[in-house]
């Protein structure tokens, strides 16, 4: 039988790719947009969260693309990052996730005169002071903070300069994120450059929306730590009459290095990476031992939450709390925090914890 809703979200989790801004409550969207005057297609939560549910199931990347407008719209005084940022960190902790790393553009959040520095402080004080609530609410979460820069722009080296200055303080890497069509990760080599000298980690948007060579470019150019979703490795991958699969050259690279896959089940369906939960590329890439790991990407737009994705791949591909054990030790050892951070976690809270569940 396949595990149910519940009985996962008692199981500790590890999230390494979700978007601040495609994880707002949607009654905070409405009580935001009224403080600024933003106007949305329907001020009810129950309504606004189908609206953003349909809006991101609709196939149009107009539509996609306008539910983040109106998310990033309210999202421009250090007021209200700071509580979207604490409200991110309870409803992960609520939902039992230990560990997530947390995504934003803080070239996003300057439209209305904030400094890229007080968008990023604000985002660290909103995960730091809910992480505590939720701590002293028995549900302890540590945060991280990713910072994004949008790989049509040309503010890539400014974005990993502040990651770098901020990294003693929570946050724990970078990212580019944006059309991979047209905007290469190769853009913003100068960046990656820079933040392998000074020791930084950071992952790359890559082989969703485009295919093997965004995923080339991103590991053999760049030198990314992990790949953001990395679907299309399927590309490199051709199953054999015997059940087994033939793996190319980059397939068996990124494989041998464990280069681990920021995968994202319900949104790379919205976004048709996938066919279908059923039909994703998670299934194969998971027997033939990659490293996956399962994430939320967007929780607004997708309507779904770390326990929703693993119930979702449960019932699809027959998953159990050993199955589930192996994606968060993968996402735990891939996550970006120091080593010593990592095995704690590990040893202390997932191993003991998955133990009682399999019994």
């Amino acid at each position: 039988m396949p595990l149910t809703l519940e009985e996962i979200r008692s199981a500790p989790k590890v999230l390494l790719h979700d978007h601040l801004d495609g994880g707002l409550r949607p009654r905070t969207v409405i009580e935001l947009a009224a403080e600024c005057g933003h106007e949305l297609p329907a001020t009810e939560a129950g309504a606004l969260g189908d609206w953003f549910s349909a809006a991101a199931d609709s196939g149009s990347l107009e539509r996609y693309l306008e539910t983040f407008a109106h998310t990033v719209g309210v999202m421009q005084t250090e007021r209200a990052i700071h509580r979207v940022a604490k409200e991110c960190a309870l409803d992960l902790a609520d939902d039992g996730v230990v560990y997530a790393e947390v995504r934003m553009a803080p070239e996003l959040l300057i439209e209305q005169g904030l400094t890229l520095e007080q968008a990023v402080e604000a985002m660290l004080a909103g995960f730091g002071e809910g992480s505590a609530e939720a701590a002293r609410e028995g549900r302890p979460i540590k945060m991280g903070l990713l910072l994004v820069a949008m790989r049509h722009a040309a503010r890539s080296m400014e974005i990993a300069e502040l990651a770098v200055r901020y990294r003693d303080e929570g946050v724990v890497g970078f990212d580019i994120a944006g059309a991979e069509a047209g905007f290469p990760p190769t853009r913003h080599l100068d960046a990656f450059e820079y933040l392998q000298r000074e020791n930084a980690h950071f992952t790359i948007h890559a082989g969703e929306a485009f295919g093997l060579p965004s995923i080339w470019q991103a590991l053999q150019w760049c030198g990314a730590d992990r790949l953001g979703h990395g679907v299309r490795i399927i590309d490199d991958i051709t199953p054999t009459a015997d059940g087994g699969a033939h793996l190319g050259r980059l397939a068996h690279y990124v494989r041998d290095k464990r280069v681990p896959l920021e995968m994202c089940p319900s949104s790379n369906v919205q976004t048709g990476a996938a066919d279908s939960i059923a039909e994703h590329p998670i299934g194969l890439l998971s027997k033939l031992g990659f490293r996956v790991t399962v994430n939320t990407d967007n929780r607004l737009m997708s309507g779904t939450s770390m326990s929703k994705e693993f119930a979702l791949l449960s019932e699809a591909f027959g998953y159990g709390w050993t199955d589930l054990r192996w994606f968060t030790v993968n996402a735990m050892k891939s996550a970006f925090v120091h080593f010593d951070a990592r095995l704690e976690i590990i040893n202390d809270v997932i191993k003991p914890a998955y133990a009682k569940l399999i019994g």
